[in-house]
């Protein structure tokens, strides 16, 4: 999309330390990913030096489903992996 919004991801050679930041706190809160498999990317986020945020839920939305979960990248930031199955996609 061009003229969609903008995600620069930097890395720096020198880093500081700091405490993970709370949930309710001012300004960022947290990111969204659309991934084929929460479970996995959770497992791949906490291998990369993350850590799980809650546990894994998942919810009929209309006829169709979705899964997600909240993590803590390195960084202690918050993201949420999530997953969408659209109607067709659910077993009945």
């Amino acid at each position: 999309m061009p003229n969609g919004p903008t995600l620069e991801v930097f890395q720096y050679s020198q880093n500081t330390e700091a405490a993970a930041p709370p949930a309710n706190r001012i300004g960022f809160g947290h990111i969204a990913f659309e991934v084929d498999d929460v479970a996995a990317t959770r497992d791949a986020v906490v291998a990369a030096g993350g850590d799980v945020v809650g546990t894994i839920e998942s919810v009929a939305i209309g006829a169709g489903h979705i899964t997600w979960t909240y993590a803590r990248d390195p960084e202690g930031n918050i993201i949420e992996l999530q997953r969408r199955d659209p109607p067709s996609a659910v077993s009945v």
